[in-house]
């Protein structure tokens, strides 16, 4: 039902996620972004930022044509409102679930990603820029700390797509220069959804296309040399 174009990286988990934990049919189409798959002029025509995640929807609701989506943010919102799953109805509840999933896109995600770019692949280290994307991930852990002290989940006593969208940017902490255990409240959501069987399957899934050595120098320049070009 789904084509999910996808490779094992926070945005790409974030759709795994979500497939799984909706018992959704899905079928996995890698696209290898450190060998430019995202370039591919047939990736283009339905993802035109060169970036995965994206999805074509092959039944969408309306029994129209196939819907494609890009961009990891609306994808959960489309697949939330294909399913019924994880946004709520009511008007607050899907507001707040709607907050917190922009505050990941618009924050969490491209702060942590700066700060995995100047502490990990950057070819050469500047002490100013880890340090300043290595203090506002820890300042965002802080606001997602607050925020779940006395919830179960982001927001409130039920999983959403807020909760998808933030925890495989968390999954990284290590990298990021952030301990846990500075955070109780945001460890135990991390260890709660960790242990969710359709977490684990998605991450299983995406075990095979993982590649645990250094990423190479031509792979770092087709991800850090784009130009408008």
């Amino acid at each position: 039902m789904i084509d999910l174009y996808y490779w094992p990286t926070p945005n790409g988990h974030k759709i795994s996620i979500f497939l799984e934990e909706a018992g959704l049919d899905y079928t996995i189409h890698p696209v290898n972004i450190g060998k430019g798959d995202q370039f591919k002029p047939e990736f283009l025509a339905f993802s035109p930022n060169n970036r995965m995640p994206a999805i074509i929807d092959q039944a969408p609701n309306d029994g129209g044509a196939p819907i494609s989506v890009f961009e990891s943010g609306a994808i959960l919102e489309y697949l939330a409102e294909k399913t019924g799953k994880f946004l709520p109805k009511d008007l607050r509840a899907q507001t707040v679930v709607k907050e917190w999933l922009f505050w990941q896109i618009g924050g969490l995600g491209p702060m942590a990603g700066q700060n995995h770019h100047f502490s990990v692949y950057a070819p050469e280290k500047i002490p100013y820029a880890i340090d300043r994307y290595v203090k506002e991930t820890g300042r965002l852990y802080g606001v997602l700390n607050k925020r779940l002290e006395g919830r179960a989940f982001i927001a409130g006593e039920e999983i959403s797509i807020a909760d998808f969208a933030s925890y495989p940017w968390i999954v990284s902490h290590e990298r990021q220069s952030q301990k846990l255990e500075d955070f109780p409240n945001v460890k135990r959501w991390f260890e709660a959804i960790k242990a969710r069987p359709a977490v684990i399957r998605a991450y299983e899934k995406g075990q095979p296309l993982s590649n645990p050595a250094p990423m190479s120098e031509e792979a770092k320049k087709v991800l850090f040399g784009q130009t408008a070009r």
